[in-house]
Parts: structure tokens; sequence; C-alpha cells
């Protein structure tokens, strides 16, 4: 089983920047596919970032392409959001995501992460 806890949310102004951590408990941390999602108010979870198990290797929704980056670090059995230039309508719970055995996997099929973190609120005004 494992544990992830995010944290680093909060109130930013438009072109504003947060940096969002998620610390996972347990082993095996290095064999993960881990990942990043939002849900904004009204509308469904959507996939954000994603990255492979050496960092070597990310993906990033089109809408965050640019302004958003997502790392990792083993040791500390953690991953990072780091978002830039944000817009009001970044406003969403983030989330992150572990993928059991999908060390390689980056992509955004929720199906394919089999643990998540309680989410962190992450409000950005106009």
């Amino acid at each position: 089983q494992v544990q992830l806890v995010e944290s680093g949310g909060g109130l930013v102004q438009a072109g504003g920047s947060l940096r969002l951590s998620c610390v996972a408990s347990g082993r095996t941390f290095s064999t993960y596919g881990l990942g990043w999602f939002r849900q904004a108010p009204g509308k469904e979870r959507e996939f954000v970032a994603a990255i492979n198990w050496n960092g070597g290797n990310t993906d990033y929704a089109d809408s965050v392409k640019g302004r958003f980056t997502v790392s990792r670090n083993n040791a500390k059995t953690a991953v990072y959001l780091h978002l830039t230039s944000l817009k009001p309508e970044d406003t969403a719970v983030y989330y992150c995501a572990a993928g059991f055995g999908r060390s390689s996997y980056t992509g955004g099929r929720e199906s394919s992460y089999d643990y998540w973190g309680q989410g962190t609120q992450v409000t950005v005004s106009s």
C-alpha cells in the first residue's frame, strides 16, 4: 500500500507561481509512474502531467505545456509540480497519483494509476 500526501497549494494571483509537492510512503518508489491530475468545480478530473521512473520522460496536457514542470526525487520519494504563469482557469484541486509497476508510463489514463493523494487546492485570482 502506498500513501500519497500533497502539499503546496494556496491562493495566488494570476501570473504567479506555486510548487506542489507529493510525498509517498512505502518502498519501491522508483518503480512507480507518477502523474498529476486536477479537478475544477463542476468539471471532471483531468490529466495535467506525468513523469516516468527516472524523470527522463514527461508528458503534459496541452493547456499547461510551457507553464508547468513535473519532476521527481526518488531518494525523497517525492514528486513535484511547478506551476508558473498561473491563470484563473488553473483553479482546481490538484491530485498526485502513482501507478504501480508502470515505471515507464507517462500517460493520462486514470485507470493506470493505483494510488491517489487527497488533493491540494490551488486558487488563482484574476
